[in-house]
């Protein structure tokens, strides 16, 4: 998992470095002269949540250094704050449809819900808590990769149906299919107190 978002991250985000509308990945909103900028605050930060999340669960390194540990948790959270905004403006100009804004919506929402959660845990010294809602967040933050793993999939074995079709599905299986996996995570490796 953090070979895939660590490869994701290194390139997803480098076509947003460049300045360039024509660069980007994704269709742009042509009645939106920004789309592209809003689209390169959401990459940058997100990209770098998506590569440092991994680090966060080693045991080894909360254990021995627990203030590198601090430190990138909060670039961390920033990052995925400054993502999530960015993600809600993406969301209402995305030329994508209804059913994929509503689920960006409700992505952009428990982003920013779990993160404050594990944020206010770990303020109370709810270590456990705290895991438990950052697994939450990541498995947020990777929906950007399961997101293009299902797209990809959908796109080969189900060309008929559609760019838009499997994009659609591809983002609602992407959000739902990561919260299933991180309820199962917490549920059976999370050690109770």
């Amino acid at each position: 998992m953090a070979l895939s978002a660590v490869g994701f991250a290194v390139a997803s985000v480098p076509p947003y470095l460049s300045g360039d509308a024509a660069d980007a990945p994704l269709p742009l909103n042509p009645d939106v002269a920004l789309h592209y900028l809003s689209l390169a605050v959401h990459a940058l930060p997100g990209g770098l949540a998506l590569a440092l999340g991994p680090l966060q669960f080693v045991g080894r390194l909360r254990a021995r250094r627990p203030k590198l540990h601090r430190v990138v948790g909060r670039v961390y959270m920033i990052s995925v704050v400054i993502a999530s905004i960015a993600a809600a403006v993406n969301a209402a100009i995305t030329i994508s449809g209804f059913a994929v804004q509503v689920a960006f919506f409700i992505l952009v929402a428990a982003w920013l819900y779990t993160v404050a959660m594990a944020y206010r845990c770990i303020r109370r010294g709810e270590a456990r808590l705290h895991r438990i809602w950052m697994i939450r967040n990541y498995a947020l933050t990777f929906a950007a990769v399961t997101l293009r793993v299902y797209l990809l999939l959908g796109l080969q074995l189900s060309p008929s149906l559609g760019f838009e079709a499997i994009y659609t599905s591809a983002v609602w299986a992407s959000i739902l299919g990561n919260v299933l996996v991180a309820e199962y995570i917490v549920v059976q490796r999370v050690p109770a107190r």
